[in-house]
């Protein structure tokens, strides 16, 4: 499928931030997020989370799936890892967006990163941006909604669960840091 992705409008724009005390030399996000259990995904922001899972694309590159409600709409996230790495993972996808008004499509680059605060503690961030493709456009004119409005509701939508799921991401990378210190000490 050739989706056409329209870079120069943005549907939403969130980052939130949130502590895990732990050294940033603990934390592994890349190995949180691709062995990540579909239960602790969905602890991690009730009752949107529905599922997730790990795969691949066919060339190979990591591939993070995850289904979850955005306000009304039902999102099937297709992430593709562009960047992995203990620090940073940039994912970018072309989702699936079931809205009341039908299915169309949107591209969503979610980046989780997280930086030093001192020897004991570091702050991920959980930042996440959409923007439509032109399905999307040719869907919303269709309906007779205006891009304004369909922005402010993704707006509205995402940064309200962006502010929910990111304390708790931030404590479930803590805690997988944590199991992995200990399984190695054991």
């Amino acid at each position: 499928m050739s989706d056409i992705i329209v870079t120069d409008k943005q549907l939403s724009s969130s980052a939130y931030s949130a502590v895990i005390n732990l050294p940033i030399e603990k934390v592994d996000i890349a190995e949180w997020l691709f062995s990540l259990p579909e239960a602790e995904y969905q602890r991690c922001c009730p009752p949107d989370h529905i599922s997730a899972g790990s795969t691949t694309t066919d060339d190979g590159k990591r591939m993070s799936i995850n289904v979850e409600m955005i306000g009304k709409t039902l999102m099937v996230q297709h992430y593709v890892a562009e960047v992995a790495t203990p620090t940073l993972c940039k994912m970018v996808s072309t989702s699936d967006a079931f809205t009341p008004n039908g299915r169309t499509r949107v591209q969503v680059i979610w980046t989780l990163s997280v930086k030093k605060i001192d020897e004991n503690s570091c702050e991920y961030t959980n930042s996440v941006v959409a923007h439509p493709t032109q399905e999307f456009l040719d869907f919303i004119k269709t309906h007779g909604m205006p891009f304004e409005e369909a922005a402010g509701a993704r707006q509205r939508d995402g940064g309200d669960h962006n502010s929910r799921e990111t304390p708790l991401f931030a404590a479930s990378i803590e805690r997988r840091a944590l199991a992995r210190s200990q399984s190695k000490a054991a």
